[in-house]
């Protein structure tokens, strides 16, 4: 099939599935997006929208009936749901990596069962399980986490010497929970990496990143780490991707310890906030090498032509949008989203410096 007669199905609609969505278009590919939500970033650019529940089951069949493969652009997808789409089209990445990325006893079993490193942790399921797991892995102070729905900082409570288990563990609303070491890191980064049908990938990063209020604040390029930690970060990351035999691209968030090790943090199946920069910086974005992979082409140059600085646009952020019009290098991106809201991503912008 010729790359431009493809139909590219992505599930979810956000800021995401948006930019995806504008890289295809480069390559000559529609895109038809399938979301329960209506007047989306994504559906703003696409070619068709279906509005309709994760579970309706005729809409999803006539979804799948009108694109040759699909991907996803966010982890809570149902995983059902792209089971039973993958009954009618190919579905990348495979809902194998799905299942993982959503469930955080998956995903650090998952990874430490392939030899990757994380941060020490145990299941809970009652206060008692706080003290008792606490008490094994000689914590003081933690963090507690849900297993599922957990992002930009949602899910998630710190629980330091004094505080009531029982409290703590009722705070977060659910009977299952993750109790995890709290470290101590030199500086946070993520690794991108796109892999294609052919079992060759192409990696973005290291890239260091900085959180305000737990959500993703900047992402800079080249990360100021030595080239132990570069070599080291790239080898896990391609380990994973191999692991899984990924179609796709997978992002990987990883914390620099100040002995210069690497704990793996969180897996993103999808394109990742911390590449947003490669739309600017490089002559193929994540976003293109997620069309690239999921539709049978191979994987693209991921090298740099710039240094970086993206910063998201959070809540009311998007009202200094103004004050980058004039600034050198920025490239702005906003979303088209409505309603602003307090820890909403509205946009990002990129600042662009020669290579040094």
């Amino acid at each position: 099939m010729k790359p431009h007669s493809i139909t590219l199905g992505i599930l979810g609609s956000g800021q995401l599935g948006r930019m995806s969505t504008l890289a295809a278009a480069e390559l000559g590919i529609k895109v038809h997006i399938y979301s329960p939500d209506k007047n989306s970033p994504a559906e703003q650019v696409a070619a068709r929208t279906f509005v309709a529940s994760y579970t309706d089951k005729r809409k999803l069949r006539s979804f799948a009936n009108s694109v040759d493969v699909v991907s996803y652009e966010f982890e809570n997808v149902p995983v059902e749901t792209a089971e039973y789409i993958k009954q009618l089209k190919p579905v990348y990445p495979d809902g194998k990596l799905l299942e993982i990325a959503q469930n955080r006893i998956k995903e650090k079993s998952y990874l430490n069962s392939i030899g990757i490193s994380t941060a020490r942790w145990a299941t809970v399921y009652s206060p008692e399980d706080l003290e008792r797991e606490a008490d094994k892995l000689g914590l003081k102070d933690y963090i507690l986490k849900t297993t599922r729905f957990g992002y930009d900082g949602k899910g998630q409570t710190v629980y330091r010497t004094g505080d009531s288990s029982t409290k703590s563990f009722n705070k977060l609303k659910s009977d299952e929970l993750i109790l995890e070491e709290m470290i101590d890191f030199e500086c946070e980064i993520s690794i991108i990496i796109a892999r294609d049908r052919y079992g060759k990938s192409a990696i973005y990063g290291p890239i260091e990143n900085v959180h305000k209020n737990q959500i993703l604040h900047t992402s800079t390029v080249p990360a100021k780490v030595d080239a132990n930690v570069v070599g080291k970060a790239k080898r896990i990351a391609r380990k994973l991707a191999d692991e899984l035999g990924l179609i796709g691209v997978l992002g990987l968030e990883m914390f620099v310890t100040k002995k210069g090790d690497i704990l793996a943090n969180e897996i993103a199946p999808r394109t990742h906030n911390s590449g947003h920069w490669t739309i600017d910086a490089c002559a193929v974005s994540q976003f293109e090498q997620h069309v690239r992979t999921v539709c049978g082409l191979p994987v693209g140059d991921p090298n740099p032509h710039s240094d970086a600085v993206m910063t998201n646009l959070i809540g009311s952020d998007i009202n200094k949008v103004t004050n980058f019009y004039n600034t050198k290098g920025a490239c702005i991106h906003l979303y088209g989203k409505t309603e602003t809201r307090a820890g909403r991503k509205m946009g990002h912008v990129t600042i662009l410096k020669p290579l040094k």
